[in-house]
């Protein structure tokens, strides 16, 4: 049975923020995808301080380990700081 595909919200400053403030979705941007799509555990970044070992710290290592991935498939994007890869890693501290 084929799967249907997630409603994405409307790309906009509101649901969205820009590349220059980290990239990423915003907390209205996940209401507005958990709305259209009930049962969604999506999440927003950890950005804060976290207890070493908490749900919050393990969830930034594991996004840290994957988008570090990505600087290995996308060198360009890992080169350049304001890349959106870039800004991303750095509003989770990673």
């Amino acid at each position: 049975m084929p799967r249907k595909r997630d409603k994405m919200p409307k790309r906009n400053k509101k649901n969205f923020r820009p590349t220059k403030k980290g990239a990423g979705m915003t907390r209205a941007g996940i209401k507005a995808y958990r709305r259209k799509n009930p049962g969604s555990k999506l999440k927003g970044a950890v950005t804060g301080k976290v207890k070493k070992g908490s749900k919050a710290a393990k969830r930034r290592k594991s996004y840290c380990a994957r988008s570090a991935g990505q600087m290995k498939k996308f060198p360009k994007a890992a080169k350049n700081p304001n890349s959106r890869l870039r800004q991303a890693r750095r509003r989770w501290k990673c």
